[in-house]
């Protein structure tokens, strides 16, 4: 690992490569082990980062904001790629904004309404990045990415940068081809319309109050933690198993809304894996219905 560190340092700056990173600092979660190495590249500088780490036979892992991820406790061999800071310019040309993989939709979506654009105000309250909500078709109060997507520009394995239409990203609920093929998102643009910024406003702070009364904002988690199984919605039948405040350790299914596994007291990756697996069997039990995590698992637990 000393000689791959040796050779990112003839591409990133000391401050950009991370040696047993806790992973709990990159993840909404706040739990997690440590990755061998954490690296944040630019634009200019992924396509380098990810010849090295295959040249040299190193796991690749990419993430964003963390906001949907659960890092077990044992870590992530080989390097974690945070596409953060280092990518989050935004950019507006008429009805058009353009965002780097690393900006929080909730800058885009201000950005927008700056703009007297309207389109991205479902999406104002999602605490993910640009990359993450593309890889996942995140979306919120009726509003997804593919509503809104134009283009994408990824990375492909072969080093290419590639354009991909809104069809061609084959969105569906929490879907897109991103991870199969494995693609790295580099920025999306977003088809808005003009609006009046009051009443865009005005929808922004409808949402924010319907997010404060209803989640559990207070404690560390990642959002919804299940999908929607078809024909049912995943907090009502946990709540309707009994599963309210159902906790492990520090980990404990939120009263306030049932969807949502939160960290409640400086809970443990392991704690927050066997409140999921435990409401999984109860709600198999007793309804039948298969609840498949919204969040997606890395490392070793």
């Amino acid at each position: 690992m000393e000689k791959v560190q040796r050779e990112l340092e003839t591409v990133l700056d000391k401050a950009q490569i991370y040696c047993n990173e806790p992973m709990s600092r990159h993840i909404t979660f706040r739990v997690g082990g440590p990755a061998d190495l954490l690296l944040t590249p630019d634009m200019e500088q992924l396509g380098k980062v990810l010849s090295i780490l295959r040249e040299n036979a190193i796991p690749v892992t990419v993430i964003g904001n963390g906001s949907n991820l659960l890092v077990g406790d044992g870590g992530i061999r080989g390097a974690v790629i945070e596409i953060g800071r280092q990518m989050q310019e935004i950019t507006v040309e008429g009805e058009t904004v353009t965002a780097g993989a690393g900006a929080l939709l909730s800058k885009v979506a201000q950005e927008a309404y700056a703009h007297g654009l309207s389109g991205l105000e479902f999406a104002a309250g999602i605490p993910g990045s640009i990359g993450g909500a593309m890889v996942m078709n995140a979306g919120a109060y009726g509003g997804e990415m593919k509503d809104v997507v134009v283009s994408v520009k990824v990375l492909t394995e072969d080093g290419e940068i590639c354009a991909l239409s809104c069809e061609e990203m084959d969105f569906g609920y929490r879907h897109s081809c991103v991870p199969e093929k494995n693609y790295v998102v580099l920025e999306a643009s977003f088809s808005l319309q003009k609006k009046e910024k009051a009443c865009i406003a005005e929808r922004m702070e409808e949402l924010k109050i319907q997010r404060v009364s209803k989640q559990p904002l207070e404690y560390p988690s990642a959002g919804s933690t299940f999908k929607r199984p078809e024909g049912y919605f995943a907090g009502k039948l946990i709540m309707d198993a009994g599963l309210a405040g159902y906790t492990v350790g520090g980990a404990c299914v939120s009263e306030k809304h049932c969807g949502f596994v939160v960290n409640k007291a400086k809970g443990t990756a392991k704690d927050v894996l066997a409140v999921i697996r435990h409401v999984q069997k109860v709600v198999k039990e007793q309804y039948g219905v298969e609840l498949e995590t919204e969040v997606k698992m890395l490392g070793e637990f």
